[in-house]
């Protein structure tokens, strides 16, 4: 990755592994694109310990992000799995912390969009999506969804909708992430990134 490309940052909270899949998805799209780059940050999981018990780099997967991994950012993929309808308490918790770069204007302008997977279909992939976009709206962030000229959008029988990628991962043995899904995040990334470089211009 280099220190002078503008990235798109994706970043997520990935229980079982299929968020994580869908931000590796992302990152192929935002590749397809010159002049910007995927950089795929998580973050830990949260426990009512209140002393430091995680190591501060995680043993596997995307290394854990940093404020400044946000602040910085040219666009911003926020992903999670679903929790009753809404994103998960790590990643609410990491955007609780982000309350100086709200102060500072520091992602105002910058285009955003949600990503998630839930274990049924009709799980509240949807709302977990819209509510994951209120604290972006805070952030003076600019929405990104996908539009119906994605043909996959129409074509899909898992997950996929205009609010954002999605996977349907079933509440059993862990389906894999479709087609049609591995098209749709690769069509965000790409489209988050186009968006990011007119709007930085």
């Amino acid at each position: 990755m280099s220190e002078s490309l503008p990235y798109i940052l994706v970043l997520y909270y990935s229980r079982n592994g299929q968020t994580a899949e869908l931000a590796r998805q992302i990152g192929r799209g935002v590749a397809r694109v010159s002049g910007i780059e995927a950089r795929l940050r998580s973050v830990p999981p949260v426990s009512p310990d209140t002393d430091a018990s995680l190591p501060p780099v995680p043993d596997s997967g995307a290394p854990y992000a940093t404020r400044s991994d946000l602040a910085n950012c040219a666009g911003l993929a926020l992903g999670s799995p679903t929790r009753f309808g809404n994103m998960a308490a790590p990643l609410k918790y990491f955007l609780d912390t982000t309350g100086d770069l709200w102060l500072s204007g520091s992602l105002a302008g910058k285009p955003a969009g949600a990503f998630t997977s839930t274990g049924s279909l009709h799980g509240g992939q949807e709302s977990t999506l819209l509510t994951m976009m209120v604290p972006l709206l805070h952030h003076g962030m600019v929405l990104c969804g996908l539009p119906y000229t994605e043909k996959s959008l129409g074509n899909t029988h898992t997950g996929g909708t205009p609010y954002g990628p999605s996977h349907w991962a079933g509440t059993g043995e862990q389906l894999p992430v479709s087609e049609d899904e591995k098209a749709l995040s690769q069509a965000f990334g790409e489209r988050l990134a186009r968006l990011a470089l007119k709007l930085a211009d």
